[in-house]
């Protein structure tokens, strides 16, 4: 299963990069150029932030923010970047930018093969820019533009038809593990209690007069029930107090 590091796990705010003005022909796979050394899987994310960094810093080129939409790393797991609603500033100029959207490899210039890794992460990113209106083509860097990117090895990939995505297999939600009967008691604040409340709404409760929210009421109490009785609990075991089982049938999303 392929990993996905959104934004927010990598600490990075919102993107101030330009919103998309049209849905995109495809996908431009790119490499970083310079010498990339290999790295332990936890170090990745900082490696991915430093890229971000380097690019804020090039006053040359006026980056908003790191130029990619997304890179798969030598491990494949896949770390977001400007992401899918945002323009990418990576292929050369306004109107290639405009046209298709950017994935970077962590490979360089050295790297004379690709494994299977990253293979399948840039099948899975691909496939899911396609599933937020990314069109069916596949390209590389050079396509259009004169440069070596994303290298030969990279490149024979994109032409070979092998990143074709129509086999990979689709992101597996993540949800919250439960966090125990205790956790759910009065003056209680988080943002899981908002993402509960959320799912109770979404599965059917309309009993909410405010919220859902992040601090647990009564109100909680109340929709919990509710969705306790819906699952066909009685009597104490309808009292509103979220267990394990009930809980893992709620899916809330782990925030």
């Amino acid at each position: 299963m392929t990993e996905f590091i959104s934004r927010k796990e990598l600490g990075w705010p919102a993107s101030a990069a330009p919103l998309k003005t049209h849905a995109t022909k495809g996908v431009k796979v790119h490499y970083e150029g310079t010498y990339t050394p290999d790295m332990a899987h936890s170090k990745c994310a900082a490696h991915w932030t430093t890229i971000r960094n380097s690019h804020l810093a090039n006053k040359a080129e006026g980056y908003s923010d790191v130029a990619y939409n997304f890179a798969v790393c030598i491990h494949g797991a896949v770390l977001e970047g400007r992401g899918t609603r945002h323009r990418t500033g990576a292929n050369g100029n306004q109107t290639l930018n405009a046209d298709h959207d950017s994935v970077v490899v962590f490979y360089g210039p050295e790297d004379k093969s690709v494994s299977a890794s990253v293979v399948e992460g840039l099948k899975w990113v691909i496939r899911y820019l396609r599933d937020h209106g990314t069109g069916k083509e596949i390209k590389g860097h050079r396509d259009g533009f004169p440069t070596a990117c994303p290298g030969d090895a990279l490149y024979a990939l994109v032409k070979s038809g092998k990143l074709e995505p129509s086999t990979a297999p689709k992101p597996t939600p993540v949800y919250a593990p439960f966090p125990g009967a205790s956790f759910f008691k009065v003056g209680r604040t988080s943002p899981l209690i908002t993402a509960m409340g959320k799912r109770l709404v979404a599965e059917g409760y309309k009993g909410y007069k405010v919220g859902p929210g992040p601090k647990w009421t009564a109100a909680d109490k109340a929709a919990y029930a509710w969705f306790q009785r819906k699952l066909g609990y009685t009597g104490s075991a309808a009292d509103g107090i979220p267990g394990a089982t009930s809980w893992a049938k709620l899916k809330v999303p782990k925030i």
